[in-house]
């Protein structure tokens, strides 16, 4: 790989790496290297760290900006920025899949566009960038590709999502809360299926399917919403 390559991102990063071979580890998904068997390091390593320094960075920023939000207000806040979808389309922003090394099965597959392949690399990425250029580069390359996404949301707090609708409306209703629990679970690490059920007092009400338990869970609430509207 030519550290040229990057060129065009290390420019809307407005960043020069001192270390070229962190920004192309940042790029190497395991398919590839199980295809080509070199001696190389994938990017989960980094996706690991950088999952860390997000949440890091995200969780400070809006602990400085959010003063008088406590603990779950700030968690959830956090969530719905933090979230694979949202992770995905700053990695489209800046154009990540174009980047990436990907065997000839994930490329055929789409594995460019897989919103979960892209979202971990955004945070292989950022991992990258903190090891090479410090915390504070990272927020800011954070600050720039998605935190500037969500000005609204961090101003009033997140709209409510089917699984806080459906928790408030369980608990008024039947003064308990929703239990969700994981069915099924299938496909490799970097591509695994979500099948969840959620339950009130023990009699399903719903079920979705997802590429994360996040998704998944969403999926549930919804159906469970119209369901129990329709009561």
């Amino acid at each position: 790989m030519e550290e040229k390559k990057f060129t065009n991102l290390l420019k809307l990063l407005d960043l020069e790496f001192k270390n070229s071979q962190l920004l192309q580890q940042a790029f190497l998904h395991r398919s590839y290297l199980n295809e080509v068997k070199v001696n190389l390091l994938s990017n989960e390593r980094l996706e690991f760290l950088g999952d860390s320094v997000l949440s890091l960075a995200v969780s400070s920023y809006l602990y400085c900006l959010r003063i008088q939000d406590t603990e779950g207000e700030l968690t959830n806040l956090r969530a719905y920025i933090v979230k694979t979808k949202s992770l995905a389309e700053a990695a489209k922003r800046l154009d990540l899949g174009s980047y990436l090394s990907l065997s000839k099965g994930e490329e055929l597959s789409g594995g460019r566009d897989n919103p979960q392949l892209l979202a971990n690399t955004y945070e292989a990425l950022l991992g990258a960038i903190f090891l090479d250029q410090g915390i504070e580069a990272v927020k800011k390359v954070i600050d720039k590709t998605l935190l500037s996404f969500f000005t609204s949301e961090v101003k009033s707090g997140p709209p409510k999502d089917a699984k806080s609708n459906l928790q408030e409306i369980v608990q008024q209703k039947f003064k308990q809360s929703p239990n969700y629990r994981i069915l099924q679970t299938k496909g490799p690490d970097h591509a695994k299926q979500f099948t969840v059920a959620v339950y009130i007092g023990g009699k399903e009400i719903g079920r979705g399917a997802g590429n994360s338990k996040q998704v998944a869970e969403e999926q549930a609430a919804n159906l469970a919403l119209s369901r129990l509207d329709r009561d």
